[in-house]
């Protein structure tokens, strides 16, 4: 199993309900994939340290398990996964750092 974390960062702050909404799309294409076993999602919880940080801070953190290598890389071509993308980075910019590892516990 591998886990493919991401860390969204939103360029100018959002409404929850909106973060909820970008989060609930992403998860609906992933799971339409086919792909994935599990997703899990949650608002990034701030901080007065935050304020410290030497990169962006975090908006939301999402966790998607998948099988093995070739179902991580499938994804990143789910149908309307661009789609996704291209909508909510035009309604508010975002950038994504993620990390590809075996589960942590």
């Amino acid at each position: 199993m591998i886990h493919h974390t991401m860390i969204v960062s939103f360029t100018d702050s959002i409404p929850a309900a909106e973060l909820d909404q970008f989060l609930d799309d992403i998860e609906q294409v992933m799971r339409d994939s086919g792909q994935i076993q599990t997703f899990a999602a949650s608002h990034h919880i701030r901080v007065a340290a935050d304020e410290h940080s030497p990169g962006p801070a975090a908006t939301a953190i999402v966790q998607i398990a998948l099988a093995d290598l070739d179902a991580l890389n499938a994804s990143f071509t789910a149908p309307g996964l661009e789609d996704v993308i291209k909508r909510w980075q035009s309604r508010h910019p975002y950038k994504v750092v993620w990390a590809n590892h075996e589960p942590l516990s």
